[in-house]
């Protein structure tokens, strides 16, 4: 299994390669006011995906912080719940610290499973 993505790795480097070497000629970019840049294309192009892909990790950043404080909440929920379990306590009796879940936003947020019953 190594050897395959050796392999694979290795057949991913020759196709980038052989595709800079096809796209050397110069490529100009031109920016607002006048500014202008000359580059070789295959940089305009690898130049361009690297931007596109920092700008989508910067788009998903504050879901990610959300979906992890929800994780967060979620487990200090089931611990709550395991200690009163444990201790045998009724379950209405377990601490209530962690806030009920945003149902509101289920109803904009498309990406979010909604769950039925218990």
């Amino acid at each position: 299994m190594k050897y395959l993505l050796w392999l694979l790795k290795a057949a991913i480097f020759f196709a980038l390669f052989a595709f800079a070497l096809n796209n050397q000629q110069n490529a100009t970019v031109n920016f607002l006011f006048g500014y202008a840049l000359t580059l070789p294309l295959v940089l305009v192009i690898l130049g361009s995906f690297a931007l596109g892909a920092v700008l989508g990790v910067l788009v998903m950043v504050p879901r990610w912080w959300r979906q992890r404080r929800d994780a967060q909440v979620a487990q200090k929920q089931v611990r709550h719940v395991e200690q009163a379990l444990a201790t045998g306590a009724p379950r209405s009796e377990a601490p209530a610290e962690a806030p009920a879940p945003d149902l509101e936003r289920h109803k904009t947020d498309p990406s979010l499973p909604i769950h039925y019953g218990p």
